[in-house]
């Protein structure tokens, strides 16, 4: 059964369901399967240096025909190299984050590139929406990486933000299944982003280690921390251990910094170092509980979206 709303027109695909662009876990291979399945896969461009971003665009292209997107953080440093690169290679849809939208939305537009802008709060949703973008996802405070700093919730931020805009709304932060996919729509969404869910998946690029990590965690594993730099919501280990020392003793910015280093969410994600890495996952990790193919994610979400709508609609 094909869902026909604003987000599946606007990108041309089965399902509004969209997999995150998430650092270390979103490579082709993941952004592919879910494409392939009917929903939008996202090739995460915040962990990858411009040739790399290349190459998966490339794999990506000869894996599917379905229409993909690339997630591209707006303050990573080789910001112009991913966009020419992003258009060379015709990259139809672009979910920007981590800065001001109104820096590359009009040059990917002009080139009939669809731009959807991540957001938390409603203030930033409507700069977004003057700066011309297409649609917004609206992020809440249970998501797993980077995060805002209103700490606002999905269930109050989704029709705070459906209430100031005319365009299309995709809910995102703690979605992982089709009842939470519903109540989302019930909130003011035609869409939902997915991270969490598709970052323990078995296409995606994460280490098993990561994977493991996800799956076994419990209710208040994980915390939003550094929010003196930026927040970002990760698995409590020993180097939050390390950073809650630091910041009861009053650490400057630069003392957390310096603490923080270099790839410490490389380490975590990718190369599976479960103590001195950043884990980063959401809150509905607790919910989850074995690493599953994209395309069975996508199938059961959408599938429990209609029980539900069915169930609820019988109330």
């Amino acid at each position: 059964m094909k869902q026909k709303n604003r987000i599946n027109e606007l990108f041309g695909i089965e399902y509004p369901i969209i997999q995150a662009g998430m650092v270390w876990c979103s490579g082709w291979r993941l952004a592919s399967a879910v494409s392939n399945a009917g929903g939008l896969g996202l090739i995460g461009a915040g962990s990858m240096y411009p040739n790399t971003l290349r190459e998966h665009i490339l794999k990506c292209k000869a894996a599917t025909t379905k229409p993909f997107g690339v997630n591209l953080p707006l303050l990573y440093p080789d910001i112009d190299q991913h966009v020419k690169i992003i258009l060379e290679e015709k990259v139809p849809i672009v979910f920007s984050s981590a800065g001001n939208p109104k820096t590359w939305t009009e040059v990917l537009k002009k080139e009939g590139v669809k731009v959807v802008h991540v957001v938390s709060s409603a203030k930033f949703a409507v700069k977004a929406a003057d700066a011309g973008v297409d649609a917004i996802v609206a992020e809440g405070f249970e998501a797993g990486g980077h995060n805002g700093r209103e700490e606002t919730t999905t269930l109050c931020l989704i029709p705070s933000v459906h209430d100031v805009l005319s365009i299309p709304l995709i809910a995102a932060g703690g979605i992982a299944d089709g009842r939470s996919m519903l109540a989302a729509f019930a909130l003011g969404a035609e869409g939902v982003q997915i991270g969490s869910r598709f970052a323990a998946s078995v296409e995606s690029s994460a280490h098993d280690a990561y994977k493991q990590a996800v799956i076994q965690a419990g209710e208040g594993d994980t915390v939003l921390t550094l929010k003196q730099l930026t927040p970002v919501r990760f698995i409590k280990n020993a180097f939050y251990e390390k950073v809650q020392a630091a910041e009861a003793a009053c650490a400057s910015k630069e003392e957390l910094a310096a603490l923080l280093g270099k790839g410490r969410a490389k380490k975590g994600i990718f190369e599976g170092n479960l103590e001195e890495g950043e884990i980063e996952v959401g809150q509905v990790s607790a919910r989850l509980k074995e690493v599953l193919p994209a395309a069975d994610i996508v199938a059961k979400v959408w599938s429990e979206f209609l029980l539900e709508k069915e169930r609820v609609h019988r109330l």
